[in-house]
């Protein structure tokens, strides 16, 4: 064999081999290159469909909605996702359009927004909290209680709580509503007991309200703070402190099915 013979097999030899590596890293790369960032195994599938499967709460009305005289920030509406949570062990998504200060006729315009009736679309959950900023109007309350103020404000508030709950149900047929009736946080001041007649009465006249359309269940809550006000009331004492937040969101809790 000449010496040009075996200079030219051994060219093909070395050019085939680059050729070889070439193609093999071209290979490699591709693979790397195609990896999809996250794998996707069976667990992940299933957490996926079991969030799918979850609960949409919508919350309305008031700083008791917000939550405000919490020092944990969560209100009765956090306390009650955290207890949904734990025992049904689903996933929860909250909407909270509560507004401090918010009174029924201000709701009533909430409701009808666009953006507002599309949550309500989706809630499987509708918690609302309203009447307490008509009747007791920053204080104004304990001063005419006794007149004929009082029934001409509750008149106007059972329209709008009527109006509030047909556009709910406007919205969203299926899902259960809580209505989180009042409670007095001036049962110890001088005029205290007759105000808890005026709540008393307040309360009958909406839980009859709510009565008039399925799955709208009223709350009440006056019972839990009647004999220690103070102990669940924050500085302010008006709004609930965690501990009566807690003793709202147990009772609202306590009607759901788990």
């Amino acid at each position: 064999m000449s010496k040009n013979m075996v200079r030219s097999i051994t060219i093909i030899a070395v050019f085939f081999c680059l050729l070889w590596l070439v193609g093999l890293g071209w290979a490699v790369g591709d693979y790397y290159a195609g990896k999809p960032e996250k794998v996707v195994h069976e667990a992940d599938v299933s957490t996926e469909a079991e969030n799918k499967q979850g609960l949409t709460i919508v919350a309305l009305g008031d700083s008791l909605t917000r939550g405000t005289g919490d020092e944990t920030g969560k209100g009765y509406v956090g306390v009650l996702v955290d207890e949904i949570k734990e025992k049904s062990k689903k996933s929860v998504q909250l909407t909270n359009l509560g507004i401090n200060g918010q009174r029924s006729d201000q709701l009533k315009k909430q409701i009808q927004q666009k953006e507002v009736g599309r949550q309500l679309q989706k809630a499987d959950v509708v918690l609302v909290t309203i009447g307490g900023n008509d009747l007791f109007r920053s204080g104004e309350g304990l001063m005419d209680f006794q007149t004929e103020d009082i029934a001409a404000i509750e008149k106007k508030y059972l329209s709008n709580l009527k109006f509030i709950f047909e556009q709910i149900r406007k919205n969203n047929k299926q899902a259960n509503v809580f209505f989180v009736g009042l409670y007095n946080p001036f049962i110890e001041l001088d005029q205290g007991k007759e105000m808890s007649k005026v709540i008393r009465h307040w309360n009958y006249d909406s839980a009859e309200v709510s009565a008039e359309f399925p799955k709208i269940v009223f709350v009440p809550t006056f019972d839990l703070f009647e004999l220690k006000v103070n102990d669940y009331l924050y500085s302010d004492k008006f709004h609930p402190n965690t501990k009566g937040y807690r003793l709202i969101a147990e009772r609202v809790a306590s009607l759901l099915t788990w």
